[in-house]
């Protein structure tokens, strides 16, 4: 973390060695790291320019426009890197583009590819796995899921993405099994916590145990207040049972988090109609 003196190793570096492409490109990743990438660019082109075949400068450029949402340009460099080689670290990136992207087809070739070239690489073939599951293809993503379970027992993703499997085959029983096995891990983040009791209140909300998706949302909030959903879904809980200023209160919370959420404001519209007519009621009551 001495960033200043590794800046000034690299700029050295590079003025004494102008010819070296892994210099640009790492001082490239350098950059990235320390919040310049637009600084970055240069580094990685003139390291490419240097050496027509770093594919490992075009990899890092591709993923630098991936995160300015430059999707294109990021596509183009993955396959030009491609051209250069065939390996799954260029094809597991350009795989994460396609799926990100909704373009699953291309997703499923690209991760089958590096799958094969890697077989025993877990990430690459848990991606897969993800790919089939958004795919419809349940039954091989959980064979797949399980394989990499029965080589490594402790693979929080893997208890995540068995979940999502059983909840897209509409078992709900199983789905929060997954999720309570990857709770008995006790991942540290607290928003991997969180996600994972948001994940439980909604699979106890389909089997319409509403007292206990509640309790799971409530702590989905408690270890991440910005958690949109878990705070909807506690308002639509209460919503249900009819106590409505309690609802709102939870809607209000998620609305802050999300302004522009249609669902939200419908939702908080519905509440303003039933309120109105049980003020109603009460007035004729009273009359």
């Amino acid at each position: 973390e001495r960033l200043k003196e590794a800046e000034e190793v690299y700029k050295a570096g590079i003025e004494n060695c102008p010819e070296s492409s892994d210099l640009h490109n790492n001082y490239g990743v350098f950059l990235v790291d320390t919040g310049a990438p637009e600084r970055a660019v240069s580094h990685y082109r003139q390291g490419i320019h240097l050496s027509l075949t770093h594919h490992v400068a075009m990899v890092n450029l591709g993923r630098l426009h991936r995160s300015l949402g430059q999707n294109k340009e990021a596509e183009a460099w993955y396959k030009r890197a491609l051209k250069v080689s065939r390996k799954a670290e260029i094809l597991s990136p350009l795989g994460a583009l396609y799926y990100n992207t909704g373009r699953y087809e291309e997703a499923l070739q690209v991760y089958r590819e590096a799958a094969s070239l890697q077989p025993s690489n877990k990430e690459i073939r848990l991606a897969l796995a993800q790919v089939l599951a958004m795919m419809g293809q349940t039954k091989e993503a959980e064979k797949m899921t399980n394989h990499i379970l029965n080589e490594d027992a402790e693979c929080l993703e893997c208890y995540r993405l068995l979940s999502a499997i059983y909840s897209k085959q509409e078992h709900y029983a199983k789905a929060l099994e997954a999720i309570e096995k990857a709770l008995q891990l006790k991942p540290k983040d607290p928003k991997v916590i969180s996600d994972l009791f948001f994940t439980k209140g909604n699979q106890l909300r389909e089997q319409n145990l509403l007292d206990k998706a509640f309790e799971s949302y409530k702590r989905a909030v408690e270890l991440n207040p910005d958690q949109a959903q878990a705070w909807m879904n506690m308002g639509g809980i209460e919503h249900i049972k009819g106590s409505y200023v309690t609802a709102r209160g939870y809607y209000e919370k998620a609305l802050q988090l999300v302004p522009s959420s249609k669902l939200l404001k419908e939702n908080l519209a519905k509440l303003d109609r039933l309120e109105k007519r049980f003020q109603e009621v009460q007035e004729k009551d009273q009359t």
